[in-house]
Parts: structure tokens; sequence; C-alpha cells
């Protein structure tokens, strides 16, 4: 029997072994986790282990979210197999060859596992599936746990402690409850996408509330900001994904799976990347009337707002400055022909960054198609693998929410970020040589390019803000 055995792996072993891998992930830019052939010699029939792929650059940890293939099911190249839940959205793994699932090693909804840990067996032959019906994955074929530490004597658990609540705050006036109909002047409604105010949280002044266009110039979103820290506090920031538990003096809240992701990455990028800021003021007169002009041309209702126009203009400051377009890559640094921008949409846990691929080669219409896409997307919650993936360069505009200026981290591998703020009325000195006023009324926007000093130094990220405001002030360049 042993000698039958081995014959029959050895007969196996070749065959198998050339095609390498049966499975791959479709759309992952790095390499799944390689496939594992196991128990040759055992009384097992010839099979493989399959380990959890690695769907992006940085994923660690993932969870099967579902599976769509059930034991003894075969499959063939292109079909899913399962679903695999991400730090930032769910993507399928496909099959790349036939097979037959013999045995699920994890089953959907578990906890998160580590890239490259077991999660199914497959065969070649159909009659080889039931050998695996009280299949136990050996010790060897996954990862080895971390040493466990000492276990400590557990604290007893304290009674919950009543929560006072907050005093209510000052009475202000009534906004739009969020998703209910805005009842707001078309100017009011220009002037809030102009200056990236959300409308619904603006109080109006007019007639039964309505919104004009005065209240949108005299809002101010730090209010709103405030107020909204003080009812949301810490399980808006924390990103809960459970009920807090409640102890002496404090409240803890639990972290989510995608939010401790989140938060470590950008500690490790901090960390490893040598972060410099440049800061630059930017007159956004004419590209507002710009927008004005596309607008009219192509319909209020395609909601071209100035964040589309921004991202254009960083595509074609990447274009002029394309150094800056690159990644650090230890050896080497790797400079992108494609301009591929995340920008970040949503807040808290439902926080993502998308990508716009090629901006560069797109128009601001397209622009504006794939940005609008993706904020609906994020507010329906039908994410797709975009959604997780790495771009060469990200946005983050916190204009909504009155601020002026931030510093973002920078995403590894890439070596620049963007953050730009509110747009401002400021009194400026006057360029104009025939008027006679000193001064003049400007619509200001201020922006902070963070640039990693490995790839980027001080003189190419000057380059590149100063191409990027002159875009912005002279707009009629991003039409060419």
């Amino acid at each position: 029997m042993a000698s039958t055995s081995i014959c029959r792996g050895l007969s196996q072993l070749s065959r198998v072994a050339a095609r390498s891998s049966s499975l791959s992930l479709q759309h992952s830019k790095r390499a799944a986790a390689p496939l594992t052939l196991r128990s040759w010699f055992s009384s097992y029939p010839p099979h493989e282990v399959v380990g959890l792929p690695a769907l992006s650059p940085t994923m660690e940890t993932g969870t099967i979210a579902s599976w769509n293939k059930e034991e003894g099911d075969t499959f063939g190249p292109g079909e899913v197999l399962c679903s695999v839940e991400t730090d930032k959205a769910t993507v399928d793994f496909e099959a790349q060859d036939d097979g037959i699932l013999a045995k699920i090693l994890v089953p959907a909804g578990s906890d998160e596992i580590q890239c490259g840990q077991p999660i199914m067996i497959t065969v070649e032959e159909g009659e080889d599936v039931s050998s695996f019906a009280d299949y136990v994955l050996e010790e060897s074929a996954a990862p080895a746990p971390a040493e466990p530490a000492a276990a400590a004597a557990p604290a007893p658990t304290p009674a919950p402690t009543p929560v006072t609540p907050p005093p209510a705050a000052a009475s202000a006036p009534a906004a739009a409850p969020s998703g209910g109909r805005v009842v707001a002047s078309p100017l009011a409604h220009m002037l809030a996408k102009d200056m990236g105010y959300d409308i619904s949280t603006v109080a109006g002044t007019g007639p039964d509330g309505r919104i004009i266009a005065d209240d949108i110039r005299e809002f101010d979103p730090s209010t709103v900001a405030a107020s909204a820290m003080s009812t949301e506090g810490a399980p808006a920031q924390a990103a809960m994904a459970a009920a807090p538990i409640p102890g002496v003096g404090y409240t803890d809240y639990p972290i989510s799976a995608s939010a401790k992701e989140t938060a470590m990455r950008l500690a490790q990028s901090k960390r490893n990347v040598p972060h410099y800021y440049l800061t630059v003021d930017i007159t956004m007169d004419e590209i507002l009337k710009l927008r004005s002009t596309l607008s009219s041309a192509i319909g209020e209702e395609s909601n071209l707002g100035v964040y589309e126009l921004i991202v254009k203009a960083a595509a074609k400051s990447m274009k002029a400055v394309p150094s800056a377009n690159a990644s650090w890559m230890d050896s080497v640094v790797r400079v992108y022909d494609s301009v591929d921008i995340n920008v970040v949409v949503g807040t808290g846990d439902k926080l993502y960054s998308p990508v716009i691929r090629d901006c560069g080669a797109k128009g601001i219409k397209g622009i504006s198609d794939e940005l609008n896409a993706a904020v609906t997307a994020v507010e329906e919650g039908e994410l797709s693998s975009e959604f997780a993936s790495m771009g060469t360069f990200t946005i983050l505009n916190l204009g909504m929410y009155g601020v002026k200026s931030c510093a973002p981290v920078i995403r590894e591998p890439q070596a620049v970020a963007l953050a730009v703020g509110a747009l401002e009325n400021r009194i400026v000195p006057n360029d104009d040589p025939d008027s006679e006023e000193i001064y003049k009324e400007s619509v200001m926007l201020t922006a902070t390019l963070s640039c990693d000093h490995r790839v980027v130094d001080g003189a190419v990220g000057a380059q590149w803000l100063s191409a990027f405001k002159s875009h912005l002030e002279s707009p009629s360049t991003l039409l060419l």
C-alpha cells in the first residue's frame, strides 16, 4: 500500500508542479501567497493546500466574506471561488485553472487571518473529495502563532458607571435634516458647491427657512464641526466595531479591523517616510469663472465642482514635473507614466480613497463623473476593488469642514500627497495697474504638499507646487 501511494504521488507531482499554482487573483498587483503541496506521501490523495492571497500591495490580513463554491464543486478559469474582505473593500478571488474544491478550511465570517494561511483544499479527481471530509490541517501548513504572553489574573469587572449626559449646546438656527430636501436658491447651491460646503448643514434665514446666498457667504463651517464633535464624540473617531465597554472613569470603544489596518499603515508610513511640507496660497477667481462657464455649457445637473478642477490641475502638474509621480523602491526610484490619483472620500469608519486612473488623459467631465460615482458608492455601500487600489498620488479636501490647511501623511509607496483647505474671501493687494483701489477682494485657497525627501527634494517639490498654482490661476491651460 505504501509503495502504491508513493508511485501515485511521484507520477502526479511533476504534472502539478509544472502548473505551479492552480489559482491566482486576477486583479492583484502583487503575487498571491504561494500554494503549497501537502501530503503527497500520506494517506490522503494528491491535493493542494491553498493559502489566502494578498489582494493589495499593503494587505497582510483578510476575512472570508462568502464562499461562492461548496465542497465538491468543480471550477474553471475565471470563476469566483470566494469573496475576501480587505481593509478597504471586498474583492473576488478567481480561479485561473480548473479543479475541484475538496475542503473549506476557513468558513465565511470567521475572524481575520494572515495572508498565506491555508483556506481550502483542491484536488483534480472527483473521487478524491470524500477523503477530505475529516481532513485536519497539518500544524506545519499553518503559520506559526506568536509566543503567547503569560496570562494575567483577570481583573474583576467593575459595575457600569452611570454616564451623565453633557449639557445641551446652545440653540442654533435649524439646518436641513441629513438626507432631507434642501430648500435653497440656485445661487446658494452654486456658492455652496464652489466653497466646498455641505448645504444641508447651513441654516436658512429666508422665507420658511429657505437658504439664500448670504447664508452661504456668512456660514462658518467650524461651528458645525464643533457641534458634530460634541454630539458624536469618541465613537466617531474610534470607528466603533462593537458596543462600548464602560469602565470606572473611562469608556473603551472597540476598533474595527479596517480602522486598525488603516491606522497601522499610516503609522508605518509616518515612521518610514522623511516628510517635509510646502504650502502656497492660490487665487481661485479665474477657476471659479471657468467652473461657472463649464457648468452652463454642460448643465448644472452635472454637479461639476471645484474639486474636479483641482484634481485635473494636479494631474497636469505631474506631467510638468514627472519626477514627483514616483515611488521609493529601496534600490531604485520608480517613475510612473500614468497619473493615478487617490481621492479621499467619506468620514470616520467609512473613509475610503478610490483611485481615478490616468487623470492626465481624462477630461474634466470624465473626472467629475468618476468622482461623483465614488461618492455615491460610499454613501450606498457599493464598494469595488478600486477602493482598495493604490494610485501614484493622493488628494485630501478638507474645505467642507472649514479647515484652512492640513499637512497630510504620505501613503507608501507614494512620494507626495496634497491637501487643500476651504475657499476664503480675503483682502489682497490689487494687481490691476489700471485700478485706483489699492486692495481687492479675492477667493483664496491654501494648498499643502507633503513630500518624501528620498524621492522629491525641496526644489522639485517647489516646482510641482508652482505648476499647480499656475494651472489654477490660469485655468485655460487645463483645457489644452
